[in-house]
């Protein structure tokens, strides 16, 4: 998957000690894994992400499920599945009206009513910065390691009882930047009731039956039933409803020349390569800024344009492209939400392999009677079913996760068909299924298959791939060669948390 030259480079720290919870206000509870990531493959990324790993900025965390206060699922949506819900439409007509006419509800409660389904309102981590580690590469270290791994590239790949000197190995070509781990503090996710979990998750019949005319796969299926496989992708992927509007119908419809708004959505790459990045980065760190003050209460020297830029510009993913993948390519980008000339709304979204995942939003609070939080989601949904039009293979919609434990973050299990990631089995379990299991316990298996293991186990620890004074090597070479203490627990630990597959494609930075 990976263009030529492209590599990961990763530093692991392990367990932290607890953390503040923004979920449940523990002081100390929220427990991770971490890795401070110099470079990073979307393919690799993509694989680390359905284990349960999770970026903000180039840290990537990973929660310990069995300890932490509020256990995090990776939950992700099948695109083209997906129907708006009467509250999605109400969001989408909204929205049509305000831009067609100007109309704007007239009370404010109008405006928020939708906003406890603000799918990415939430800062991922909460880490106290006094207690994190530091990146031991400098940047002037990682361009010249870039530069000598980039000469090895053509060497022969390092086998077991192969001799240091036979082990330079890898590819390079890299840009990435290095820097000091430094995690913005997570605040209170925004207030909002969450689903109610008295009512019944499954959709009206109405619904069912609608999705039968499209997708002759279902015709089996009764109007209770659960999506218990992933489903099939199908070559036309744009819903014909018959009876109402699809999401596109929506998303794309054609505005008058009297329209009172104009809204534009652009793409834009994360990089100041870009120009059109480069042109609104100023216009777009000060609407973070604003954001933050006004829905995170942060104090302005906790949303600049530096934290800005490392939370939300810095992105270890190399940006990919094929010839069968989206004309986008693969990597970090911002969509950025236009009005009238002004940027009202953006949206931070990773395209990888398979999905479109969410990093975060942030908005104009002027504009929240617009509902900004879902319409983006929706937004999104859509353009995962575009890209998916290019390449079949991206399917999913990733919310990053869902935490049953804090009922104002139920908000995802609206968005449907979605799947829950198995902690233990790294399998995708429908939500309807997981939902019964986390209301008896936070912390839960879903596979109900008990033999069913971790299908990526790591058996073999010689073959990780360690970077070790500028040479990739096998880890049996590098346990042979290292002065000090052992640090054997350490690597061990690091392969069992990304897997077998991960282990021996990553580069395991040691000192």
């Amino acid at each position: 998957m990976a263009s030529a030259g492209a590599l990961t480079i990763l530093e692991y720290f392990g367990g932290e000690d607890g953390n503040r919870c923004g979920y449940c206000k523990s002081d100390s509870g929220n427990l991770s894994h971490g890795m401070w990531a110099h470079c990073l493959t979307v393919q690799d990324y993509q694989d680390l992400i359905d284990r349960g790993w999770r970026r903000s900025g180039k840290y990537v965390y990973k929660p310990l499920m069995h300890q932490t206060c509020c256990p995090q699922y990776t939950i992700r949506l099948s695109a083209f599945h997906f129907q708006p819900t009467k509250s999605h439409k109400k969001v989408l007509k909204k929205m049509l009206k305000f831009l067609q006419v100007g109309e704007v509800p007239h009370s404010i409660n109008d405006g928020h009513s939708e906003e406890q389904m603000d799918s990415q309102a939430e800062i991922p981590v909460s880490c106290d910065i006094s207690s994190m580690h530091k990146s031991v590469i400098s940047e002037e270290e990682l361009k010249n390691l870039n530069t000598e791994l980039d000469a090895t590239e053509k060497g022969p790949e390092p086998k077991q009882g192969d001799t240091a000197s036979d082990c330079n190995s890898g590819t390079g070509d890299q840009k990435a930047q290095s820097a000091n781990i430094e995690v913005i503090i997570q605040t209170a996710p925004k207030p909002g009731k969450g689903a109610d979990v008295n009512k019944p998750l499954c959709r009206k019949a109405k619904e069912i039956r609608k999705e039968r005319r499209l997708q002759k796969q279902l015709l089996k299926q009764t109007d209770k039933a659960c999506l218990t496989e992933q489903p099939t992708i199908i070559s036309d992927l744009k819903p014909k409803a018959t009876c109402s509007k699809s999401l596109e119908d929506f998303i794309h419809a054609a505005q008058p020349e009297s329209a009172a708004h104009r809204l534009e959505v652009k793409l834009v790459p994360v990089s100041m390569e870009d120009h059109e990045f480069a042109s609104s980065f100023d216009r777009s760190a000060a609407l973070f800024a604003k954001y933050q003050m006004s829905v995170h209460k942060d104090t302005p020297n906790e949303c600049g344009p530096n934290e800005f830029t490392r939370f939300l510009c810095d992105s270890p993913l190399e940006p990919e492209t094929r010839p069968d993948g989206p004309a986008s390519g693969y990597g970090s980008f911002h969509q950025q939400y236009w009005l009238d000339g002004k940027i009202i709304a953006v949206g931070v979204i990773d395209i990888l392999p398979y999905c479109v995942s969410s990093v975060y939003l942030y908005y104009d609070p002027d504009y929240s009677f617009l509902s900004p939080g879902v319409y983006s989601a929706l937004q999104e949904i859509a353009f995962t079913r575009e890209l998916q039009t290019k390449a079949s293979n991206l399917s999913y919609y990733y919310m990053g996760f869902y935490i049953h434990s804090c009922p104002k973050m139920r908000y995802k299990g609206q968005y449907k068909p979605s799947y829950l990631l198995c902690p233990e089995s790294y399998t995708w379990m429908p939500i309807e299924k997981c939902i019964p299991l986390l209301e008896s316990s936070k912390y839960s298996r879903f596979s109900s298959n008990a033999k069913q293991g971790d299908k990526d186990l790591m058996t073999e620890l010689g073959r990780v791939k360690i970077l070790h004074k500028r040479t990739v090597m096998p880890y049996t070479v590098y346990k042979k060669r290292r002065r000090g203490p052992s640090d054997e627990s350490v690597v061990k630990q690091y392969a069992e948390m990304v897997g077998q597959t991960c282990a021996e494609r990553m580069l395991l930075y040691r000192t």
